[in-house]
C-alpha cells in the first residue's frame, strides 16, 4: 500500500477527530499577554492550562533580561551545536548555578524537554542493561525506553508490589548479560498531580543495584525547598543519580537540564545524540534562563503564591464534592462521569457560557467514561478566580449529572 494512502485511511488517534476539532480542543489559539485571563476567539476568558507555575512569563524583571539580551546578542548567536562551535561562557554559567542550586556536582544544559529527556535515558544505557520504568511515565520517557535496545520492564503505576516484581526480573536478566539497572520514573505526573514514590523507590536501590532516573518536570521550580523538586520533598534528593528539569513550566521558557555526578554529566555532555546534532541554545533563553534561576533561588514568594491558590482552589473543589484523585502537587485534575460526546459539549458550555478555559482530557488517557477536566493554578490567578471557578464548576457537574450534555453531537460554538 502507498504510505500517504494508508495515512489518508488512518488518521491517527488523535488525528481522527482533527477535523471536529482543530482550533477548538485541539490547536486553540489563547492570544494576549499570558496570564490568568487571556482571549480565546474574540472573548475573554479565565485560563487554568498553563504551566506558567510561577508567573514569571510577564515578570517585569524577567522581561527586561530577556528583551535586554535579545537586543545585545540577537537569536543567532551562537551558531552551531556546542560541541563544535555553539559553546559560551553564559551556557557554562548556568550550568555551574544549576549545579549549585540542585546541590549537585555538575549540570547539562538541553535545548528542549521532550528530545532531552528521551536522549539521556537512551545515552546511559546499552542492550546489555535493563530499564524498569513506571507505567504512566511521560511520552518522552516512553519514548527514551523504546530507543532502547535491551529489555525494558514497565511497573504498575506508583506500585510497589509491581516495582519490585520487575525488578526482580531484571536483576536476574543482568545477571547473564553482566549489564545494569536504570530505574525511571517522575518527579511529578502531570496529568494525576501524583508525585511519583521516590523515596519508596530508594529504599530498594542498596538491595537491587540500580540507578535512578527521575524527570521532574512539573516538580522542578514548584515543590521541595525553594523548588529543588520531588526528590527534596521526599528526603531523598541526594539518591537521585540523573535529575531531569525543565524550563518549560516553573521557568516559563525555553530548554531544560540534566544534573548529577560530574563524570556521568560528563559522559552525556559528549554522548547525548540531540545535543551533539543540534545547534546551541540561543544566548537570550540562556541568559533570560540565569534570570529565572535567580529568581527561584533568592525567594519563595512566587512559589507560595501559587500554593496559596493551588491549596484554596483543592480544597474548595473537594469541599463541594469533586473527585482530584491522589494528587499532592499543584496539579488539579477533577474527574467527572461521562463519554466524549458529553465531555465536548461540557467543556463548550464552560468556554462560551462561563469564560472558562481548562484542558478537557478523555479516553485513552483516562478510563473510557471518565472526563478529566485538568487545572493548572498559578501565582498570578487570584482568590477570585478560584471562587468563581469552584462555583461554576458546580453547576456544569450539576448539569453533567442531569443528562444535559448527553448528546453524541457536539456542541456548535461557532
Amino acid at each position: 500500500m502507498d504510505i500517504f494512502e494508508r495515512i489518508r485511511k488512518d488518521r491517527g488517534p488523535l488525528g481522527q477527530h482533527a477535523r471536529e476539532s482543530h482550533g477548538y480542543f485541539t490547536f486553540p489559539k489563547l492570544e494576549g499577554e499570558i496570564s490568568n485571563h487571556m482571549t480565546f476567539r474574540g472573548k475573554k476568558v479565565l485560563v487554568w492550562s498553563i504551566n506558567n507555575y510561577l508567573g514569571l512569563s510577564n515578570h517585569p524583571e524577567v522581561r527586561k533580561v530577556d528583551a535586554d539580551a535579545a537586543a545585545k546578542w540577537g537569536m543567532g548567536y551562537p551558531m552551531g551545536a556546542r560541541m563544535m562551535s555553539g559553546q559560551t561562557s553564559e551556557h557554562e554559567g548556568l550550568e555551574r548555578e544549576l549545579s549549585a542550586f540542585m546541590l549537585k556536582e555538575d549540570s547539562f544544559l538541553l535545548n528542549f524537554g521532550y528530545q532531552g529527556c528521551q536522549s539521556a535515558i537512551e545515552a546511559l544505557v546499552t542492550r546489555h542493561d535493563v530499564i524498569v520504568y513506571d507505567s504512566e511515565s511521560h511520552a518522552c520517557m516512553v519514548d527514551g525506553v523504546r530507543l532502547h535496545q535491551g529489555k525494558r520492564y514497565v511497573f504498575q503505576h506508583n506500585n510497589m508490589e509491581s516495582f519490585k516484581k520487575q525488578l526482580d526480573r531484571a536483576r536476574k536478566l543482568t545477571e547473564v548479560s553482566g549489564g545494569g539497572i536504570l530505574v525511571v520514573t517522575e518527579g511529578v505526573f502531570g496529568m494525576a498531580g501524583d508525585q511519583g514514590k521516590l523515596a519508596e523507590i530508594c529504599e530498594y536501590k542498596e538491595e537491587y543495584g540500580f540507578r535512578l532516573f527521575v524527570d521532574d518536570a512539573h516538580g522542578f521550580g514548584t515543590v521541595g525547598e525553594n523548588g529543588r523538586g520531588a526528590g527534596d520533598e521526599q528526603g531523598c534528593h541526594d539518591q537521585i543519580d540523573v535529575y531531569f528539569g525543565t524550563f518549560a513550566k516553573a521557568m516559563a521558557t525555553i530548554g531544560a537540564f540534566v544534573s548529577g555526578d560530574e563524570d556521568v554529566i560528563d559522559f552525556l555532555r559528549y554522548n547525548m545524540r540531540s545535543q551533539t546534532f543540534a545547534k546551541a541554545l540561543p544566548m537570550p533563553i540562556v541568559v533570560g534562563a540565569r534570570k529565572r534561576l535567580q529568581m527561584l533561588r533568592e525567594s519563595s514568594t512566587h512559589k507560595d503564591n501559587l500554593w496559596a491558590i493551588a491549596s484554596s482552589l483543592q480544597s474548595g473543589l473537594r469541599a463541594e464534592g469533586f473527585n482530584l484523585g491522589v494528587t499532592n502537587s499543584c496539579v488539579t485534575p477533577v474527574f467527572l462521569h461521562g463519554g466524549l460526546g458529553e465531555a465536548t459539549n461540557l467543556t463548550v458550555d464552560l468556554r462560551e457560557n462561563h469564560g472558562i478555559f481548562c484542558s478537557i482530557v478523555v479516553y485513552p488517557v483516562v478510563p473510557k467514561d471518565t472526563i478529566m477536566l485538568r487545572l493548572i493554578p498559578t501565582a498570578v490567578h487570584t482568590q477570585e478566580d478560584v471562587d468563581y471557578t469552584i462555583k461554576t464548576f458546580s453547576k456544569v457537574k450539576a448539569r453533567l449529572e442531569a443528562g444535559e450534555y448527553n448528546s453524541e453531537k457536539i456542541a456548535s460554538w461557532s
